[in-house]
């Protein structure tokens, strides 16, 4: 059974940081691709951050460049998102996934149904 498990979620002050971790149990962690997403009130879910099965390449949204780091720890089973310098618009519901098997991470890494496995999710909560 795949699980995946946030934590770190919590409430900061503009200008804070935080840091996510997700802990993957159940399959191989090091054999697939991680991302986070994050879904605000009355929103769709939205990509954040990606990271292919090394480490070695990451990706970003826009929105958060510059601001948010993704790594992962493979003899941990453990990715990480790093948030700096948050904002009031960062406040969302955070969640980590594993990819699909066949995942292409240069073409899929933002898409949704690129993940398979999906955690509970942690609030983040940033106020202004």
């Amino acid at each position: 059974q795949v699980q995946l498990v946030e934590s770190g979620g919590g409430l900061v002050q503009a200008g804070g940081s935080l840091r996510l971790s997700c802990v993957v149990s159940g399959r191989a962690f090091s054999n697939y691709a991680m991302g986070w997403f994050r879904q605000a009130p009355g929103k769709e879910r939205e990509f954040v951050a990606a990271i292919n099965r090394s480490g070695g390449s990451t990706y970003y949204a826009e929105s958060v460049k510059g601001r948010f780091t993704c790594s992962r720890d493979n003899a941990k089973n453990t990715v990480y998102l790093q948030m700096n310098s948050l904002k009031p618009e960062d406040t969302a519901v955070y969640y980590c996934a594993s990819s699909s098997p066949g995942f292409r991470f240069y073409s899929d890494y933002s898409r949704i149904r690129g993940y398979d496995y999906w955690g509970q999710g942690t609030q983040v909560t940033v106020s202004s």
